[in-house]
């Protein structure tokens, strides 16, 4: 069975510019999560939302958050259809045949892909190209000193994360968010 994370190394790998683009996984923008996101070289984003099962794809249109200022509740979805979202375009990546296209808002791109168990080959296929949702560029919404900052926090708490599951660290890794009882 393909696991996410190989799903996502073969996708940016065969589809990413790294020269021209930031292209940042599991990244967390205030209340919301991309699996993928991309920042192409003019500041347009694209958000790519990875589904594996029709339960999860369906639970991704009850997703809703609570604006923190006005305290109003939204979808998920409502929100990127007005224009009203952070990312410029946004995307589901489904197995090939998963969900009929029909039941795919028509703002959102489609990318299917195959994966052959076999060869360990994964093939990947446009199927219908996102709308842009708004012309603010990623860096209209977002500040790029306070974004390059977290980009370097994040990049330090994993590998603090990984140094210390090889190896015994001899201080206290203050990114270590384990409970402590």
């Amino acid at each position: 069975m393909l696991k996410i994370e190989e799903l996502v190394h073969a996708y940016i790998h065969s589809h990413c510019d790294f020269e021209k683009e930031i292209v940042l996984t599991n990244y967390f923008q205030a209340d919301w999560e991309a699996d993928i996101l991309l920042v192409d070289s003019e500041g347009f984003s694209h958000e790519i939302e990875i589904k594996l099962s029709k339960s999860d794809f369906k639970n991704d249109f009850k997703k809703s958050y609570l604006n923190k200022e006005t305290g109003e509740k939204f979808l998920k979805h409502d929100k990127i259809s007005c224009g009203d979202y952070i990312c410029n375009t946004f995307s589901f990546l489904l197995p090939m045949g998963m969900i009929e296209h029909t039941l795919i808002p028509g703002h959102c791109g489609i990318i299917e892909f195959y994966h052959n168990a076999d060869t360990w080959e994964t093939e990947f296929y446009l199927i219908r190209s996102p709308k842009r949702v708004h012309e603010d560029p990623y860096w209209k919404l977002n500040d790029k000193d306070v974004f390059i900052r977290k980009m370097a926090l994040n990049l330090l708490q994993r590998k603090m994360e990984i140094k210390g599951k090889h190896e015994e660290l001899i201080f206290k890794n203050p990114f270590d968010i384990r409970k402590i009882k």
